[in-house]
């Protein structure tokens, strides 16, 4: 499967080469938007508003970097459960994710007292 995603793809690339199809494969990337909503775990009095995480999926990044994106004015911060990695291959943890996106975060139980004042 050299440089396709799939078989299907290769199977596709082997068929246009046999009826002499000239084609490219991935030269462009184009953006999109899709609309959804976000429903916060914990809003505290102080504007803060809270995310508590067990596992944090791909989906669910993705999701507060476009909320983030959308309403940079929102103090969201994350309570994980632990300070787990990405996935098995990477070194980058929950926190240090947080950290790089600007969203503060902590290791339930030690949430730092200035958040809920």
């Amino acid at each position: 499967m050299a440089g396709y995603r799939s078989g299907l793809e290769e199977r596709l690339a082997k068929y246009l080469d046999k009826e002499n199809v000239p084609y490219l494969y991935e030269v462009e990337k184009f953006s999109y938007v899709t609309e959804s909503k976000y429903t916060p775990d914990f809003f505290l009095p102080n504007g803060i508003i809270i995310e508590a995480k067990g596992f944090f999926k791909p989906s669910d990044r993705r999701k507060m970097l476009a909320v983030q994106k959308a309403h940079p004015h929102l103090d969201i911060r994350f309570v994980f459960q632990r300070d787990n990695t990405l996935s098995k291959n990477s070194k980058t943890t929950y926190t240090m994710w947080a950290e790089k996106h600007g969203f503060p975060a902590c290791i339930f139980p030690d949430i730092p007292p200035s958040w809920l004042t």
